[in-house]
Formats: structure tokens, C-alpha cells, sequence
């Protein structure tokens, strides 16, 4: 084999190691994400954020965000939190997230008094910036965060960044074709928060 043939089958190999190695940990990344999203941590905390989606053209929450807001009513009337933080920003639709979200929640009986909203949480980071903020003026300690079971991991990541310790979650009952796509974009998400 002539020096210019073995360098490139070395430089292939390599290559080839170095693509098999980074699949196998997407593959172990994803599946502890997985896990860990699908398993509730249901522990008494001081406050719930529920993390903003999309609200469709007619001001309805998407069927993703209602089942994040169905799961928090249903958590809260488990006696689980006694404040409810709503978090989002203006969609490409030109809703209020937020206010959406709050508006929903009072029609399904929750007191509006019990309902906090975050305007600017237009991404997981400035949720988890705002959440620490509005829990500093509740002196709260602890959170449970709402959201789909492939974003807890992100979101707990966060909030903990926040130096907020405790932080518990729970995954809205909602599984969509378009999840395969959110469980691959995450596992670059998860490593840009981590080295943020």
C-alpha cells in the first residue's frame, strides 16, 4: 500500500470511529432523556411554570399547549403547587402566549390570583431567568416545570442553572408524529445550555 493510500484509509478509519462513537451517544443521550421525560418527579412544590407553545390563528392554544395546561390543572387541583407561573412570548401568529395561557387556565377554574405570567419567555433560558425572578418576589424555593417529555431535561438543566435547587417535572400527555424531530433537535439544545 503506497503512503498516500494508507494515510487516507487511516484518516477514513478514524472518521468512521469517530461517526460510529457520536451516534452511539446520541443513542444513550436520547434514550436517558427519554426516561427521564416520561418519569414524573409529583412532589409538593411552591410553584409550577408551564413553558409556552404555539396558540393557533383563531387564540386557542395548540392541542401541545393545552396538554401542558391540562396537566397543570390537573396538578394543581391535586394540591401539588399553589401558584401557577404561565411563561411565553408574541408567536409568529401575534398571540400573547402568556396571556392565552392564563385566559385558559381561569376558565378551567383556576383563580386568576393563583395565575403568574412571564411575557418574555420566548425560549427554555429566558423561562428559566424570568421563573427565578417572579419565584424571589413568591420567596419560593421550589418548582415543578410542565412541558413535553423530551424538553424536561433542557428545562431542568436551566433551572438549576438558575441555582434553583429544587426543581421536579411533569410531561404534558401528548405524543405527535413531529416528536421524532424534537427528540433530535435536542440533543444539540441540551449541550448548548450546558456550556452556556
Amino acid at each position: 500500500m503506497r503512503e498516500g493510500e494508507r494515510l487516507n484509509f487511516v484518516f477514513i478509519k478514524r472518521f468512521l470511529i469517530l461517526v460510529a462513537s457520536l451516534f452511539i451517544w446520541f443513542i444513550i443521550h436520547t434514550t436517558f432523556v427519554i426516561i427521564d421525560g416520561l418519569n414524573d418527579e409529583l412532589k409538593p412544590v411552591d410553584v409550577a411554570v408551564v413553558l409556552g407553545n404555539k396558540v393557533e390563528v383563531n387564540g386557542q392554544p395548540s392541542e401541545r399547549l393545552k396538554a401542558r395546561l391540562d396537566k397543570s390543572v390537573e396538578l394543581y387541583d391535586g394540591g401539588y403547587f399553589p401558584f401557577i407561573i404561565v411563561s411565553g412570548g408574541i408567536g409568529k401568529e401575534g398571540f400573547d402566549e402568556a396571556k392565552v395561557m392564563k385566559s385558559y387556565l381561569i376558565d378551567k377554574g383556576i383563580p386568576k390570583e393563583k395565575i403568574k405570567k412571564d411575557n418574555n419567555g420566548y425560549n427554555s433560558y429566558m423561562t428559566a431567568q424570568n421563573t427565578s425572578k417572579i419565584m424571589d418576589k413568591l420567596e419560593s424555593d421550589s418548582v415543578m416545570v410542565i412541558t413535553q417529555y423530551f424538553h424536561v431535561s433542557r428545562i431542568k438543566l436551566a433551572f438549576r442553572k438558575m441555582e434553583i435547587k429544587e426543581v421536579y417535572s411533569a410531561h404534558a400527555k401528548i405524543f405527535e408524529f413531529r416528536d421524532i424531530y424534537s427528540i433530535i433537535r435536542e440533543f444539540p439544545a441540551y449541550y448548548k445550555y450546558l456550556f452556556k
